[in-house]
């Protein structure tokens, strides 16, 4: 899977977790970013982008991640085992 398709199935996901209809997502944004971005709305992101998906993320993997460009690398590994 593409970057760009990646990015693309998750800027609706990213808008609609975070109730902001004009987020742009990037590989440099970082919850910091997000004034809404919480500890709930990260549970809630990750779940829907694993059922998005269709992986699943270990704990150790998400911890290990610094912005969105870190999360979509995760996901286009997951998305090659798959």
């Amino acid at each position: 899977m593409a970057d760009e398709d990646i990015y693309a199935k998750l800027t609706p996901i990213f808008r609609d977790v975070f109730d902001d209809d004009e987020l742009m997502v990037h590989s440099l944004l970082t919850a910091d970013d997000v004034p809404e971005w919480d500890s709930v709305s990260h549970v809630r992101l990750v779940l829907t982008v694993e059922r998005a998906f269709g992986t699943r993320f270990a704990a150790s993997e998400l911890g290990a991640l610094g912005n969105v460009g870190d999360f979509v690398s995760l996901i286009k590994r997951h998305s090659q085992h798959t």
